[in-house]
């Protein structure tokens, strides 16, 4: 896997590349701020890389200079994948990123980097096109949509089916989290279409659709 990073931080950034490259990945460029991150992608556009791993706030105004970053390299370029860190749950800039693209994406806190296996798993997810949100992130945004009625309506059961489909997590991921079968997590996901009231008509897909209501502002 090519990938590249973008932190501002010597320290991680640096242990972020070795771990990678420990892992055998390939890693393409390892920078410290937005611009460059944008630079290093053009440099190689014959040849993008599978993965951009970037913090959402860098240099120089330390706000969402990395985000806006990625959200511009996955519009030019939709099969890179975009992971983006950040040490705290910033719900607005989580919120975006999944409503703005719901595939090769994924938002992880920095913490989670210490659990290597579920870095790596993340990556690996967003590199194949799926999704990966931390689980404290959705459980954030799911207390700020907390209000809504449909979403009242869910049991515990659905919720917990939801919270996980919102992570990037196939049923089959999500039956073996959970210890249940498959076909209990497809009857579950059948009854949180139907309260959420999302017939799939139009031709868009009824699970990206229960998410962003789930994780929507």
């Amino acid at each position: 896997m090519r990938v590249m990073l973008a932190e501002d931080s010597v320290l991680l950034r640096e242990g972020l590349a070795k771990l990678l490259r420990d892992e055998g990945h390939d890693v393409v460029a390892s920078v410290g701020d937005a611009d460059a991150l944008l630079a290093a992608v053009a440099a190689v556009a014959a040849d993008p890389p599978d993965v951009v791993v970037a913090d959402v706030r860098m240099p120089p105004s330390h706000t969402d200079e990395g985000l806006r970053a990625a959200l511009r390299i996955k519009a030019d370029r939709p099969g890179v994948g975009i992971l983006v860190l950040s040490q705290y749950v910033e719900k607005r800039y989580a919120a975006e990123l999944f409503q703005t693209h719901t595939d090769g994406v994924g938002y992880l806190l920095k913490d989670r980097v210490a659990h290597v296996g579920d870095f790596l798993d993340a990556l690996d997810r967003v590199a194949a096109g799926g999704a990966a949100y931390d689980a404290e992130v959705v459980r954030q945004l799911i207390a700020r949509t907390s209000h809504s009625d449909p979403l009242q309506a869910l049991t515990r059961r659905e919720r917990d089916v939801l919270e996980l489909m919102a992570q990037g997590h196939t049923n089959a991921a999500v039956a073996g989290r959970l210890h249940v079968s498959r076909s209990a997590v497809e009857k579950h996901a059948n009854a949180i279409f139907e309260k959420l009231e999302l017939t799939g008509d139009g031709g868009y897909s009824r699970r990206v659709l229960a998410v962003l209501r789930y994780l929507g502002s």
